[in-house]
């Protein structure tokens, strides 16, 4: 799973460069191939590079939430008696 996502990447990128080779020839199988290559990149390589490089890390470290908010901003976490 280690290279999967990099080696789907290398075909997809080869079949849209392919696609753009041959499209003065025949123009619908180079949609074809520029499309597949499109789909390959953006609902394949990319879903295997975000769950590997994702693997183990706390989701909840990374949600925009109010206490995150504050500490980002640097302010105290602590409520005053008069809220």
């Amino acid at each position: 799973m280690k290279y999967s996502s990099g080696i789907v990447a290398i075909v997809a990128i080869g079949l849209i460069v392919y696609g753009f080779i041959i499209l003065e020839g025949n123009e619908a199988i180079a949609h074809k191939f520029i499309g597949f290559g499109t789909v390959g990149i953006f609902f394949i390589a990319m879903p295997l590079f975000l769950i590997r490089v994702s693997k183990g890390k706390n989701v909840k470290n990374y949600m925009l939430n109010e206490e995150n908010i504050k500490k980002m901003q640097g302010k105290n976490l602590e409520k005053t008696d008069n809220q």
